[in-house]
């Protein structure tokens, strides 16, 4: 039997709106279950309102999130500010698939003014980086557990 797919927690701000919209799409003809923090329009707003409900939810459910802005790299960074969140700015398939096998991104961030505003693209990251699975070769595990362990102590181990 095959398992079910995940639920995708998406966030955006508005400038990430239309590419959020339509990769939820995307998603949900693929069969994902879709969780939408928002934002629901091109209004103006504030991505950490969206994108960090968005994270914490996919964290504490260990899922994953897909955010949006207008680069994604602000929502990258306050994606990354919760705790358990590992998310990546990618805009190839390269960086779609390396952030899965060696750094086990729970998080994916897509800029809608940019190279992955552009929709066909985007849905191909979006593919590569929801097929590929963590390595879980040692190397890649020694270094996410120096991460948590920074995260929780404010240092890291010693190895």
């Amino acid at each position: 039997m095959k398992a079910a797919k995940p639920v995708i927690y998406l966030g955006s701000d508005h400038a990430g709106y239309r590419l959020k919209e339509a990769i939820g799409n995307f998603l949900a003809k693929s069969g994902y279950k879709i969780r939408d923090f928002g934002a629901f329009s091109e209004k103006p707003s504030d991505y950490p309102k969206f994108v960090m409900p968005a994270v914490q939810a996919a964290v504490r459910g260990r899922g994953r999130a897909i955010v949006f802005g207008g680069s994604g790299i602000g929502e990258c960074i306050a994606a990354n500010k919760v705790k358990g969140a590992r998310a990546a700015l990618v805009y190839d398939a390269y960086t779609a698939r390396i952030t899965r096998e060696h750094n086990d991104s729970n998080v994916l961030c897509l800029g809608g003014r940019t190279v992955t505003g552009e929709v066909p693209l985007a849905k191909r990251l979006v593919k590569v980086w929801l097929e590929t699975s963590f390595s879980k070769a040692a190397r890649h595990g020694r270094r996410l557990r120096q991460i948590s362990a920074f995260e929780k102590s404010g240092r890291l181990p010693r190895v």
